[in-house]
């Protein structure tokens, strides 16, 4: 199976990361510097139009380069788990049914900035590891390992008998620089609009919340989750 990824800076980092799952390099018009790089990484090139590269990327957005690559690889749990540097605590990105690739994008990218051991999503009615995702990720879809899971609510049982804690986010619950975090970590983001579900919730160890003080009553998701990610850094990595 493959798909399409668009975008100039993409389409460079993944030739410069892997070019070799690179099936293809689509140009629309003449890109000196893009067809370079695809003979420097032995990547085949073929020409067409900007139509065609909106439809087959789903957005016109693509600055008339697309790539045709390998779908994106993902983990299994067990190897996120196994993902933490030996003598540090482990931090997992947990999304309940998040629906924005933007939001994906942008939490990959700051997991990678912070070291995650990677993020876990469901297979099913939730946003995957898609161009969009890629393009706002600016690379990090490659380089933070991401786990598809059936179940949500079982995947955090397994996660529990293998002493990580769980750490929710709710408007609710306690003030997120409480906790020293000094502890292997699951951070569970909820969906952009009904938050982390019942079930969920009743599994964590923890609940945080993000104290506001102005008239906005919430956060966009990518943002409440960059902000919980480095606050986790700080705490662990203080100056």
């Amino acid at each position: 199976m493959s798909q399409f990824i668009y975008g100039k800076n993409v389409v460079k980092q993944i030739l410069m990361d892997d070019a070799s799952k690179c099936q293809m390099l689509w140009l629309a018009g003449s890109d000196r510097e893009m067809e370079a790089m695809a003979q420097r990484y032995h990547v085949r090139v073929r020409s067409t139009d900007r139509k065609y590269l909106t439809k087959v990327t789903g957005t016109d957005r693509h600055q008339g380069v697309a790539a045709e690559i390998d779908d994106y690889k993902t983990y299994s749990l067990e190897e996120i788990m196994a993902n933490v540097p030996a003598g540090e605590h482990g931090l997992i990105i947990l999304l309940d049914e998040l629906e924005d690739p933007h939001n994906l994008g942008a939490i990959l990218r700051t997991a990678d900035a912070v070291g995650a051991s990677g993020v876990v999503f469901k297979k099913t009615h939730a946003v995957g590891l898609t161009p969009t995702v890629a393009k706002v990720s600016v690379g990090a879809i490659d380089t933070v390992k991401c786990c598809e899971v059936t179940n949500l609510s079982r995947a955090v049982e397994e996660l529990k008998k293998k002493n990580w804690w769980i750490v929710g986010t709710a408007m609710d619950g306690q003030d997120y620089r409480s906790l020293k975090y000094d502890m292997n970590t699951v951070l569970v983001i909820g969906n952009e609009g009904k938050g982390i579900s019942r079930l969920l919730r009743e599994n964590c160890d923890y609940v945080v919340s993000l104290p506001m003080r102005g008239k906005i009553e919430s956060l966009n998701a990518s943002v409440s989750a960059g902000i919980l990610m480095y606050q986790i850094y700080s705490a662990r990595f203080p100056l």
